[in-house]
């Protein structure tokens, strides 16, 4: 292919076009950078140097002077809300709403934004009333969760169980945990008052939609306790093991006493004793301590814990063995000793035997279904804290 001299000529012409549009694009940045306020220049520089309190002050400004700035509203109502400033959010997002040059895409935007600074406030009837207007539409998911989550703080059980049912039919995502959940929450409640027959039907619907649910067995066990049919409470805490063994520390009390009252001790405490073997837990490892310690003595719980001490260290089993040394030493100075050592060692253990959170870390003495925290459902493991943090 021979090269041809006039296309040389080319070249200064798409240069000077090029010239041209780079022009252009700098003029129209400039006159839009003229445009702008000062305080959003000020705000921007406030903010690199990391001074928001200020900055937000200056993209007030900004706001003042130019109403039309909608994306700048948006961005401050939702920076109100994080930093706890739920009454700024909320007027900044209802003068949204009362805006009439506001597009329709914008203003449901501006809706959810209101519904979740009454939610972040705790103006629940509010914050129920804006999801509500947007349960259809194209911000429907977020709204129906965000009811869901109303409904959870206002123990509504049966309206979460709908709306979850609703979410689940959408999305396809499964809450059948939640659900079972739910359920268990409406059979405590008639449990409360003396309605044994509705909670037994709410707990087998949430075995119906959770078969792993080991609280529906927990409080299916009892219910039967409590009315008098040992047996079937024995049977329903039993299953538990194959659910969660982890959660039998949760019901080896109950199964103990449920023995015990039955005539049975011995076998109550060798099932006990054998879960621990298998599953071995701080507080499997309490409760059988206990009962040995009474039924057995003191020689007997000693054994059973050091056997246990050698298989997993852990400092509230050193705290129960010395505890079986004191109960049985007969030479009153040695003790004393014992109990200098168990009062240092259980200084610590009382602030290791707490159960956590492994969603967001909230430690309590109590087991909770539901983080009081972060409002998680089933994320509190049967298991104290020295189980994570010492355990080997």
């Amino acid at each position: 292919m021979e090269f041809e001299y006039w296309w040389l000529l080319g070249f200064p012409l798409f240069f000077g076009l090029g010239w041209l549009a780079a022009r252009i694009d700098i003029k129209h940045l400039v006159t839009e950078s003229r445009a702008l306020p000062r305080s959003y220049f000020k705000g921007l520089n406030f903010l690199l140097n990391e001074q928001p309190d200020k900055a937000i002050e200056a993209f007030i400004e900004v706001v003042k002077v130019d109403p039309q700035t909608i994306e700048l509203h948006f961005a401050l109502g939702s920076l109100f809300r994080r930093r706890g400033e739920y009454d700024r959010a909320i007027r900044m997002h209802q003068h949204l709403l009362e805006r009439a040059d506001l597009r329709q895409e914008q203003r449901l935007t501006a809706q959810l934004e209101l519904g979740q600074d009454y939610l972040k406030a705790g103006i629940l009837d509010r914050a129920e009333e804006a999801f509500r207007r947007l349960a259809e539409g194209p911000h429907a998911a977020a709204a129906r969760r965000h009811l869901l989550e109303i409904y959870q703080q206002e123990k509504e059980w049966q309206k979460a169980i709908d709306m979850a049912r609703r979410i689940e039919a959408d999305s396809g995502e499964s809450l059948a945990k939640e659900i079972s959940q739910y359920l268990c929450e409406l059979a405590a409640t008639e449990a409360t008052h003396s309605r044994p027959e509705a909670a037994r039907a709410h707990l087998e619907a949430a075995l119906e939609a959770n078969r792993k649910s080991v609280r529906a067995s927990l409080q299916l066990g009892d219910l039967e306790r409590a009315a008098g049919d040992l047996e079937r409470a024995i049977e329903h805490w039993k299953r538990i093991e194959s659910q969660d063994p982890a959660f039998l520390a949760l019901v080896a009390q109950r199964l103990l006493d449920a023995h015990r009252d039955a005539g049975r001790l011995e076998e109550g405490l060798r099932l006990i004793t054998g879960y621990l073997e298998r599953y071995p837990s701080l507080d499997l490892l309490d409760t059988v301590f206990q009962y040995a310690l009474e039924a057995q003595g003191a020689e007997a719980a000693y054994k059973l814990v050091r056997d246990e001490l050698r298989r997993n260290p852990t400092l509230l089993g050193l705290d129960r063995l010395l505890e079986a040394q004191i109960v049985g030493a007969a030479n009153p100075d040695r003790r004393r000793d014992l109990e200098l050592v168990r009062n240092l060692v259980h200084s610590h253990t009382r602030r290791l035997a707490r159960y956590r959170c492994v969603n967001c870390g909230f430690k309590a003495r109590q087991f909770h279904w539901q983080c009081p925290a972060c409002g998680g459902w089933g994320t509190y493991p049967p298991r104290r804290s020295e189980e994570f943090d010492l355990a080997p």
